[in-house]
């Protein structure tokens, strides 16, 4: 089985931001090993004849067209808000390593 070192798992793990356990990571470890071993039996599969495909069925946009319309009234709109001041939404602030306080 191809084997994953804890370095490489604690290293996908900070990069996740996820703090594992020592048990946790000895169990990831044996999983993506496993999905790694996974992987090189696939790669033994002879696709030479096989089209490159992105999607196995085929794919149709299902959206409505873009026509253009009436706004929705902007008291509706604030209606639904959460938190709202001078017909703007109000939202946390989101800015990594700083918390509102």
């Amino acid at each position: 089985m191809t084997q994953l070192g804890r370095e490489t798992v604690e290293h996908v793990a900070k990069l996740a931001k996820l703090a594992l356990s020592d048990a946790e990571k000895d169990l990831l470890m044996r999983q993506l090993g496993e999905v790694l071993l996974y992987m090189e039996r696939l790669n033994e599969v002879d696709t030479r004849n096989v089209p490159p495909t992105t999607h196995v069925v085929e794919l149709e946009n299902v959206t409505r067209q873009d026509v253009p319309a009436e706004p929705l009234a902007r008291s509706d709109v604030m209606r639904n808000a959460p938190e709202h001041r001078d017909g703007m939404f109000i939202v946390p602030r989101v800015i990594e390593g700083e918390t509102k306080e």
